[in-house]
């Protein structure tokens, strides 16, 4: 991949706390930049996170250190092709990962992942 592709990404995790999905979100930063915010509230049920980049980071980076879960959590992923694809890796890089579900269309994808501590 070339310097200057566009990426978008956008997350919904359930299941776990707000530590839990920052742990998450911290794990793609090193492919896709830091997010437009972080989970923080952690009476909420579900987390929604966007990542828009025009700068690709390396997918072969680790997770950073601190990235474990507490529970399991449910992740969706949403974008193009290449940025769920580069999701999908990282976070398998990083977590236990089961796939429970894909969609595809034109210019998006959609795959919906469950990560184990």
């Amino acid at each position: 991949m070339t310097s200057g592709t566009h990426l978008a990404l956008t997350l919904t995790l359930t299941g776990g706390s707000a530590a839990d999905a920052r742990a998450v979100v911290h794990s793609l930063e090193p492919v896709f930049g830091p997010p437009d915010t972080l989970p923080s509230d952690d009476g909420a049920t579900v987390y929604t996170v966007n990542f828009d980049t025009d700068t690709p980071g390396d997918v072969s980076q680790e997770a950073p250190a601190g990235s474990e879960l507490t529970t399991p959590v449910t992740v969706t992923l949403q974008g193009s092709p290449d940025a769920v694809r580069r999701a999908d890796e990282t976070l398998s890089a990083a977590f236990k990962v089961q796939e429970r579900g894909a969609a595809s269309g034109d210019q998006e994808q959609e795959r919906e992942l469950r990560l184990e501590p």
